[in-house]
């Protein structure tokens, strides 16, 4: 009887709590805490939040590894508040009496991502400064492997619900930087046999100090994180006040951070967000999100809906109604925003300033993406999504409708297609496929019998044929410029290209592309036949030109390259024209510069200036052979629509003169 109740005692104490949510926290000194608590910081939220502290604290009571009641300091004896302690309150604040809530506490002052990654680890602890040896040796001088073995410990008592990281400042604008905390968090995932889709990372971003912060320059790697690990969320600091140094927070700014990482994560959860009681007039966004006088709706939004509105600082602002979600985010090309609920079924957020120009986004609604119903929608990112124009000042007018300028037309057309390689039959006896492709036509093009050369453009990889008619403005830019007799007047022809779907693998080395070279034999052998017969066309080689954006760009180089006969014009906006060896591709048509400057009338390439697309080494490189190149950069602006309006801006007017 005795040996039975010990075993019934021992299982039952070997139980995991599945109401016992537990949190890794990790990072530098703003993790660590920096700042004084203060008298409401120390008082004690009670037994459901806890902590197991990293190392011993004598003083009060605390052993390494095993639980004790939240109090700061939660990182070592003599470190501050930190954003761990609101972020525990809060949470305990938004969920139900019979959750607790557990953090594990391991942050360094100053250290480098590095210091977390177990292959670098050792080299990092032999260089590390010597004011930081102290607090190395305090965690055995493997900072991660200490996480890791207290989270084990952890996994006996709860479940791990989440990873919260504050680090950046020592790696600012360091280009591995994101993919070092993927690394970390994915060793984290591996080594607790954990899922990112069940445990996300939230990551903290940095003292701002009114765009004065010591580090202000590594809060846009740390809002791009997303991008790199789609399972992370980016707690702002918008408005977090700091101490005098610019580089910590102080505890007013801890506590409103920590609300804010509390905030997402019971979102996440499932859970309304409360604040700690006293705590409900600090600054979250819930209760001073006000949309100022000066924002008007953006012009994508489809007519008869209010939002989303564009402020004069560029900040946009949304509202969508789901009164039973739990949680809802705008993702904006893969920037996430937490919406905020009012109460009345109404979510709303506001972003940071964004930058000019057009903006797919969608709405995240418990995880899964849509389409904001307010929004015009467009397709890019392979799917149709929704878009926001950030307006540009008079600078934009070229790509804007002009009174006084005769207008051309935009046409939606379809045109067989025998050479399809998906051609499954669209009757029993034929092989036909009826493709879609848009035509720009001139304003004096119904006036007269004139015949007119041909522009072939083509968009970006997850776009289509719409897309360069409707996100990039290309028949406004078209008018305007001839208008203004920059350019001659022509037709353009928009087609899909294929290339809608996502690249899913294959050979797309310049010159044997897979992705995409099904639309090249139907490019030659239906499409342009098809608009020579069916429009007053030019004929020939010397009045057809071929264009593209990014993947539009490598179509043009396989294209014309490949069929000099037929194309003596051509551009790469952004190209996506990867490693291309100009000694030998496309049969060494570079390595014979009078045949090529001959028959070639232009070959034009641009790029953004923050793209680090490889097009002036590309430009260079084809040029040493001696080949005429036209390379164009546009200053500020990176792989995006605002980019290309620019490119083709400046491309139009070197055409068929």
């Amino acid at each position: 009887m005795s040996a039975m109740l010990l075993l019934s005692t021992a299982t039952m104490k070997a139980e995991v709590d599945p109401n016992f949510y537990i949190f890794l926290c990790f990072g530098q000194s703003n993790m660590e805490g920096a700042a004084r608590p203060e008298a409401q910081d120390l008082v004690s939220p009670g037994p459901r939040f806890l902590l197991m502290p990293a190392v011993d604290d004598a003083q009060r009571g605390r052993r390494m590894g095993e639980w004790c009641e939240a109090t700061p300091p939660l990182c070592r004896p003599n470190t501050g508040l930190t954003p761990a302690d609101w972020f525990g309150r809060t949470l305990v604040a938004s969920l139900p009496e019979n959750i607790k809530v557990g953090v594990i506490h391991v942050a360094i002052g100053g250290i480098k991502i590095q210091g977390f990654l177990p292959d670098s680890i050792a080299q990092y602890v032999q260089t590390a400064p010597q004011w930081m040896k102290g607090m190395l040796e305090a965690y055995g001088n493997n900072p991660y492997e200490r996480l890791i073995t207290l989270a084990r410990k952890a996994q006996q008592d709860g479940i791990i619900k989440g990873v919260l990281m504050h680090q950046g400042e020592s790696n600012t604008s360091d280009p591995q930087w994101a993919g070092m905390v993927q690394r970390v968090y994915d060793n984290i995932l591996g080594d607790l046999q954990l899922k990112p889709e069940e445990v996300p990372l939230f990551a903290g971003n940095i003292v701002q100090a009114g765009g004065q912060g010591v580090c202000i320059d590594c809060k846009r790697q740390i809002d791009e994180l997303p991008q790199t690990i789609h399972t992370c969320q980016v707690i702002s600091s918008d408005g977090c006040t700091n101490g005098p140094d610019k580089l910590h927070f102080d505890a007013a700014g801890y506590r409103e951070l920590g609300c804010r990482y509390g905030e997402t994560v019971a979102r996440f959860l499932g859970f309304e967000p409360r604040r700690p009681a006293g705590l409900s007039t600090l600054n979250s966004q819930i209760s001073t999100l006000q949309v100022p006088a000066d924002a008007v709706t953006a012009e994508t939004t489809v007519p008869g809906n209010e939002f989303p509105k564009v402020d004069s600082q560029r900040r946009a602002y949304f509202r969508v109604s789901a009164p039973q979600a739990q949680s809802v985010q705008v993702d904006i090309c893969g920037k996430k925003y937490d919406m905020q609920r009012d109460g009345e079924g109404q979510w709303w957020a506001v972003t940071a300033p964004l930058v000019v120009g057009f903006h797919y986004y969608f709405i995240n609604i418990g995880g899964m993406n849509f389409i904001d119903p307010s929004t015009e929608t467009f397709f890019g990112c392979n799917r149709e999504a929704g878009g926001i124009e950030i307006p540009e000042g008079p600078e934009g007018n070229y790509y804007r409708p002009q009174q006084g300028v005769p207008h051309g037309q935009v046409r939606s057309i379809y045109y067989p297609a025998a050479h399809d390689a998906s051609a499954s039959g669209q009757s029993p006896n034929s092989q036909i496929v009826w493709r879609h492709a848009m035509v720009y036509t001139p304003a004096d093009y119904e006036k007269g019998k004139k015949r007119y050369p041909v522009l072939y453009l083509q968009h970006g990889m997850g776009e289509d044929e719409t897309g360069w008619s409707r996100q990039g403005r290309m028949q406004h830019i078209m008018d305007n410029l001839i208008a203004s007799g920059e350019a001659v007047p022509m037709i353009v022809v928009m087609e899909s290209g294929d290339i809608k779907a996502p690249f899913r693998g294959g050979n797309n080395r310049q010159g044997f592309s897979d992705y995409g070279a099904s639309f090249y034999p139907i490019l030659l052998n239906d499409l342009i036949p098809y608009i020579d017969s069916n429009f007053r066309t030019r004929a020939d080689r010397e009045h057809r030109a071929m264009a593209g954006l990014s993947w539009g760009g490598h179509q043009t180089f396989d294209v014309v390259l490949q069929n000099m006969d037929k194309f003596a014009w051509m551009g790469a906006f952004s190209g996506a024209i990867f490693g291309l060896d100009t000694d030998t591709a496309y049969d060494g048509v570079f390595t014979r510069p009078d045949e090529f400057n001959r028959r070639m009338h232009l070959l034009f390439l641009s790029c953004g200036s923050e793209e680090n697309f490889g097009t002036e080494a590309l430009a260079n490189s084809i040029r040493s052979h001696g080949i005429n190149v036209e390379y164009y950069v546009m200053e500020g602006t990176h792989h995006e629509w605002l980019t290309w309006r620019r490119s083709l801006r400046h491309f139009l007017p070197l055409l068929f003169k």
